[in-house]
């Protein structure tokens, strides 16, 4: 499969996963933004912001890569998450580190400022 996702890539073929519709659910690296469906399988799957303990909609939340974008991270549901404003921003905020747990929550914590500065 690595091989022919690297085939296709230098042909300029765009690989895509499809659910049983034929809804797009991965776009791989060519397209940053999570698609409307990518959104709405994940906000089926998070139910809420997936920070821990909180409990906004994810009807209200955003669709967020774990891995950046900048990084190498790709536009799936697999690598997404849904985070409501407040912690979107934190997560992006380098004060604050981030882990994603296997039971699917963010844990975002904010970093200790050394005593000594």
């Amino acid at each position: 499969m690595g091989a022919a996702r690297r085939l296709a890539c230098r042909a300029g073929i765009i690989p895509q996963v499809l659910d049983s519709r034929s809804v797009v659910l991965d776009q791989g690296r060519r397209t940053r933004l999570h698609t409307h469906p990518q959104r709405i399988a994940m906000a089926s799957r998070d139910k809420h912001c997936t920070a821990t303990s909180c409990t906004i909609p994810a009807s209200s939340c955003h669709a967020h890569h774990k891995r950046p974008w900048s990084r190498g991270g790709r536009t799936t549901v697999r690598d997404g998450t849904m985070l409501c404003p407040r912690h979107h921003r934190m997560v992006q905020d380098p004060r604050y580190t981030t882990e994603y747990a296997s039971d699917g929550k963010t844990c975002i914590t904010r970093n200790r400022i050394n005593s000594r500065q």
